[in-house]
């Protein structure tokens, strides 16, 4: 499931056909590109459940190229979550001006505007300057008022999970794992932990590899919505902070100063059993 990293195409050649006329087309509007036809695909690193790439294309004033962005859905990724919300989502946070803007949409991904900024890496999350910044923009994102009904669904999504786990494993394989066990274990959490808990549209994956920062400006702007829902804000929060130990994409480890956060390696215990 997710991104392939074998694929052993060149990057022009990842990206479908449909998208590529779509790219043609948007390109063909903009009065400063010289050559619709003379895209540039450059593959874009940090994703891990789609495939990303940065396209541009040269300019007539040849200082500053042309840019969008193309996302192409994983194999797979519909066990995780649910396309068509997903989408909506994020056409919802590009018309009330969050994120990136919605520039085209094909069958297997879409395209979205480039933003000028940069993706935080792992030791950015444990900058007290930044965390600030990301602080107000959760609470910013935990108030959005996105159409529809605003009940939780981390308990449902979890069930689900669950169930395909389940239907892809042996008997001897679900009794290793002890699946049984955790649907009993995800029953009694539900029970114990939906008393009196603020309610707010959560992201559920602030990652690093979700967040960008504008340098001069310093804004935040969080990314990719495919697990974005109504959700208990702590969810969002102790989600948040089990990211902040975590780095995908280099092989060195970093390593958490607790005496900067003591309140962060309880949280991470708890949230590991």
């Amino acid at each position: 499931m997710g991104v392939n990293n074998k694929d052993v195409r060149t990057p022009e050649e990842r990206v479908p056909a449909e998208a590529k006329e779509m790219l043609k087309s948007l390109a063909s509007k903009w009065e400063d590109v010289t050559d619709a036809n003379a895209l540039q695909v450059i593959p874009l690193k940090g994703a891990m459940t789609n495939e990303v790439f940065q396209i541009k294309w040269p300019t007539k004033t040849g200082e500053l190229s042309r840019k969008v962005v193309v996302r192409i859905y994983g194999v797979g990724v519909e066990v995780f979550f649910d396309g068509d919300n997903e989408i909506q989502t994020f056409e919802f946070m590009s018309k009330q001006g969050h994120g990136p803007r919605l520039l085209g949409r094909f069958s297997k991904g879409r395209i979205e505007e480039f933003i000028r900024a940069r993706t935080l890496s792992a030791p950015d999350l444990r900058d007290p300057e930044i965390s600030v910044l990301i602080a107000a923009k959760m609470k910013e994102f935990h108030g959005l008022d996105l159409p529809g009904q605003k009940v939780v669904h981390l308990w449902d999504r979890l069930r689900n999970w669950l169930k395909v786990a389940k239907d892809m494993c042996s008997p001897d394989e679900a009794k290793a794992f002890r699946l049984d066990e955790i649907d009993e274990e995800i029953t009694l959490l539900e029970k114990n932990l939906s008393i009196d808990q603020p309610i707010g549209f959560c992201h559920n994956d602030l990652q690093y590899g979700n967040i960008m920062i504008d340098e001069e400006t310093k804004a935040i702007t969080i990314i990719d919505y495919e697990y974005a829902s109504y959700n208990p804000v702590a969810f969002d929060l102790a989600n948040h902070f089990c990211e902040m130990t975590a780095d995908y994409h280099t092989d060195t480890p970093h390593v958490v100063d607790y005496t900067k956060y003591p309140g962060l390696k309880h949280t991470n215990r708890l949230l590991k059993l």
